[in-house]
Order: structure tokens, then sequence, then C-alpha cells
């Protein structure tokens, strides 16, 4: 089982970005609840926005809302994060994750799987 996040990069303040993660491996990633987390440097690690496998669901952290989407394609098993608007204080190295475990969603230990993480820097 492995998430392949991509998308990174540098963009200046008020740029966007297209965040993928596709997943692989034997389980079916489709009936997952999948999404992001971030870490900024000397920061504790945020939850910043997942999606319920049927997309009826998202859950998105207040400093995000308006701003970033969270998207899957479930026939590609990949899962997206469109961020606008982006901030200096959106720098970041971004997570995908993916199984959620149904407790504090805010919380990374309640997924199971984790990618690699994909650096974005806002330049202000």
């Amino acid at each position: 089982v492995q998430l392949q996040a991509s998308g990174g990069g540098l963009v200046q303040a008020g740029g966007s970005l297209r965040l993928s993660c596709a997943a692989s491996g034997r389980t079916t990633f489709s009936r997952y609840v999948m999404g992001w987390f971030r870490q900024a440097p000397g920061k504790e690690r945020e939850f910043v926005e997942a999606i319920t496998w049927s997309g009826d669901r998202i859950y998105t952290t207040d400093s995000v809302k308006g701003r970033f989407t969270i998207s899957r394609d479930n026939a590609k098993n990949t899962v997206y994060l469109q961020m606008n608007s982006l901030k200096a204080g959106d720098t970041a190295v971004y997570y995908c994750v993916a199984d959620w475990n149904g407790s504090d969603i805010n919380l990374g230990k309640n997924f199971r799987f984790w990618g690699q993480g994909t650096q974005v820097t806002v330049s202000s």
C-alpha cells in the first residue's frame, strides 16, 4: 500500500497549485476516506482536508476554507487538493493520508496510510 503525492512547488502569494495523490496496492482505496495533512517548519502537523469515498462529505480546517478544494477520482485511486489564493502561511510539507478510523479527524494517528509528502512553498 503506497500513497504517492505530487504537485508541490514554489508559488507566489495569491497563486494556485494542485496536489495529487495516487494510491497503489492491493487494497480498494475507493472505500477509504482520503485527505491531506501539512507540517510547517517548527510547527505541529495540521489536518487540512479530507473526503469520504463517495465524496458526499468533506472535512476542512477553518484556515483553508474557501481557498482549498479536495476531490477524488476513485477510478484512478487518486485524490486532489486544489489550492487557490495561497498565502505564505500555507508553506509546508503536504502529506496525503488514507483510511480514517472514524475518531478525531484532526489527529494524524487516526489515518492508517501516509504518503511521503510534497513541499509547497509560498513566497510573499
